[in-house]
């Protein structure tokens, strides 16, 4: 998995942020990918998680690699991943206990797969996205016509 290249001409500082991160974290790619797998998998045996991704991803392939993408650029600032998760969970059907939940697991597997380093840095990343999320999801609930099962 080779970080997205910048278009010719462009200077960037990000293969030198990447490269000085993944030095002090022991993160990179493979680890990324590892984390990943290894908590998704964990998600989908969950009780309070695994239903909610069960309702909504038939083809986890698919779904672990834009994750792996999303934690490379999230992570390593690698330029990986383009998409918009905000929109994409915002109207999920999930509240305050599940985003415990989420970290909950996040952190677990974090703590055995990465060095020390490595899972403060996408632990402090992902308790960040967690309540940016959860700000999504009560705004998207307080919006006038949101079904009412989610208000």
């Amino acid at each position: 998995m080779q970080p997205r290249s910048e278009p010719p001409g462009i200077v960037t500082a990000r293969p030198a942020m990447t490269r000085e991160i993944a030095a002090r974290t022991g993160l990179d790619d493979v680890i990324l990918d590892r984390l990943v797998r290894r908590f998704y998998n964990r998600v989908r045996g969950d009780t309070l998680l695994g239903p909610i991704f069960a309702d909504r991803i038939t083809d986890w392939e698919p779904h672990l690699d834009r994750m792996v993408a999303f934690w490379s650029s999230v992570a390593l600032m690698t330029g990986r991943y383009h998409g918009a998760p905000v929109p994409a969970h915002a109207g999920l059907p999930v509240s305050e206990t599940h985003f415990r939940r989420w970290l909950e697991l996040f952190r677990a597997t974090a703590h055995e797969v990465c060095t020390p380093e490595g899972a403060a840095h996408v632990i402090d990343k992902a308790e960040r996205i967690a309540s940016s999320l959860q700000m999504a999801v009560q705004e998207n609930r307080a919006k006038p016509g949101a079904p009412p099962s989610l208000r």
